[in-house]
C-alpha cells in the first residue's frame, strides 16, 4: 500500500514540476523541495528512533505508521518536483555550447554511478546506522540544498547561449569565467586560474 501511495505522490508532484518549473525557476524549486526533503528526512529518522531505538526492535502504532507514510510522501513529493526532474534539466542548461554534450554525459554519469553506490550501501547502511541513516541523508540534502543556495544562479529564461555570460556575473564563478564580448564565447580568466 505505502509503495502505491508513495509511487502515486511521485507521480503527480512530477506533473507540478513540469507546469511550475518556468514560472517558479529551478532555484526555487531545489530551495523548496530540498527544504521539504531534509525535514521530511529528520522527521522520519526520529519517528523511527522513537519507535525502534539503537536495537531496532519495537513496534510501531497505526496512527504512527500513517504518520511515517505521510512524511515518506512528503520526501517524495519534494524530490519529485525539485531533485529529481531538475537533476536532468540543469545540467543540460548549464553548460555553454562548446561543452554541452560532454558535460552533460558527465553529469548523466555520476547521476548513474551514484545511484548504483546508493543502492548497493542502502541496506548495509541501514543495518549499521539504523535510524541513523535518515540523518545522514538528511545532512546530504543540507549540503547540497546549501550549494544550491550559494552557487547556482537561476537559469530561468535564460537561453543556451547567454550562459555564459550568466556565470561571468555570478560573485563566486564570476572568478572563473571571462566572457569575451567580441566573439560571445567564454574563456577561463587569466589570472592564474
Amino acid at each position: 500500500m505505502a509503495a502505491v501511495i508513495t509511487g502515486l505522490v511521485n507521480m503527480f508532484a512530477t506533473v507540478v514540476s513540469i507546469v511550475c518549473v518556468d514560472r517558479l525557476g529551478r532555484r526555487a524549486l531545489f530551495l523548496q523541495g530540498g527544504t521539504q526533503m531534509f525535514v521530511s528526512q529528520i522527521v522520519v529518522g526520529t519517528l523511527i528512533a522513537l519507535q525502534f531505538g539503537t536495537a531496532g526492535v519495537g513496534e510501531m502504532s497505526r496512527s504512527n505508521a500513517w504518520l511515517l507514510v505521510l512524511f515518506i510522501c512528503l520526501y517524495v513529493a519534494g524530490f519529485a518536483w525539485s531533485w529529481g526532474p531538475l537533476g536532468w534539466l540543469v545540467p543540460s542548461e548549464v553548460f555553454a555550447l562548446e561543452v554541452r554534450s560532454a558535460g552533460q554525459s558527465i553529469a548523466v554519469c555520476v547521476n548513474m554511478l551514484l545511484t548504483f553506490i546508493i543502492g548497493q550501501a542502502f541496506l548495509s547502511m541501514l543495518c549499521s546506522l539504523k535510524f541513523g541513516l535518515f540523518y545522514f541523508f538528511a545532512g546530504w540534502m543540507f549540503i547540497m540544498t546549501t550549494f544550491i543556495a550559494l552557487f547556482l544562479p537561476e537559469t530561468k529564461g535564460v537561453p543556451i547561449e547567454e550562459m555564459n555570460l550568466v556565470w561571468s556575473r555570478h560573485w563566486f564563478w564570476g572568478k572563473y569565467v571571462n566572457v569575451d564580448t567580441q566573439h560571445g564565447g567564454a574563456s577561463p580568466r587569466s589570472n592564474g586560474v
